[in-house]
């Protein structure tokens, strides 16, 4: 069956029919997919009945997988998946629900903000791939903003405010904006800030692109309250409905983002329910932005 996808979001996002992840990829089948990529920014495909290392095979298909130490307040002793998984569920090593008071459970709402996998790090990365494993009854959607039609929407003001800013990404100042402060010494020195570039231009098809998170707490040479109040303006402007695709997730769905086109959040659920997705991630290719000097 030849690889067909359609547009499901009002400006991204594409549903994909005819690969199946269960076996090797074709070059061809990798090809279409990239080039999906390319155009959707959010590739959906539904009812790919996975294990981990299918999961596995099909991402190093795509790409170079991102290791996922240290990103988390989990200790390595509590590790559920494996380092080439990104553990995003709200489950402990026994597949437990965590406590509504955990502080693992509590610093992972940050990901309900707006934002970009991996901003946090030196070099951010590409794609992030998500299976749903077991999903809660209710909510836990996963939200994509296009940040290519964001950027095409700003007038031409604010698209040259922003061009040549470089932001300071960190986990911390994602955090904040939820009320954690909970940190160690040891956890606020892994997550010291990164720059990273505030527009970026896309590889292949030469689209620009704000690059915003919600780990983006400050922009080089401006004063925190300017920047912050900035940054936020670009958020809200680059969220509006008309950029938004909302996935409601089934068991066997497995969905592509770039992360260097869109920003995403997820949607609150039951806390005392099981939510297993995991999610694989594609390295980018290199700093967006130089870094400060040691």
């Amino acid at each position: 069956m030849p690889v067909s996808i359609r547009q499901i979001g009002p400006c991204l996002a594409g549903e994909v029919a005819g690969i199946d992840m269960r076996r090797v990829l074709t070059a061809s089948e990798i090809a279409d997919i990239h080039a999906g990529m390319d155009k959707y920014a959010v590739l959906v495909f539904h009812n790919q009945d996975i294990d981990d290392e299918q999961q596995l095979a099909f991402t190093r298909s795509l790409g170079e997988i991102e290791l996922t130490l240290n990103t988390g307040l989990r200790a390595e002793s509590e590790y559920r998946l494996p380092p080439t998984f990104a553990d995003v569920s709200n489950l402990d090593k026994e597949n437990r629900p965590f406590a509504r008071d955990d502080r693992r459970r509590l610093f992972a709402l940050g990901n309900r903000l707006w934002h970009s996998d991996s901003s946090f790090k030196t070099t951010p990365a590409k794609y992030s791939l998500l299976h749903a494993r077991k999903i809660p009854s209710t909510g836990g959607n996963t939200e994509f903003a296009d940040m290519r039609a964001a950027y095409d929407a700003l007038d031409d003001q604010t698209k040259a405010a922003c061009e040549g800013l470089v932001c300071e990404h960190s986990q911390i100042y994602s955090r904040q904006q939820i009320g954690f402060f909970d940190l160690t010494d040891e956890e606020r020195e892994r997550f010291r800030p990164v720059r990273q570039t505030l527009v970026r231009t896309h590889p292949v098809t030469g689209r620009k692109s704000l690059y915003l998170s919600s780990h983006a707490g400050a922009i080089v040479d401006w004063p925190i309250p300017e920047a912050r109040a900035f940054l936020r303006d670009l958020i809200e402007h680059a969220t509006q409905r008309e950029f938004v695709y909302s996935h409601k997730w089934a068991v066997g769905d497995l969905v592509i983002w770039d992360n260097r086109q869109t920003m995403h959040r997820g949607r609150p659920f039951p806390a005392e329910e099981a939510r297993d997705v995991r999610r694989t991630t594609i390295a980018g290719d290199g700093p967006t932005a130089l870094q400060e000097a040691a």
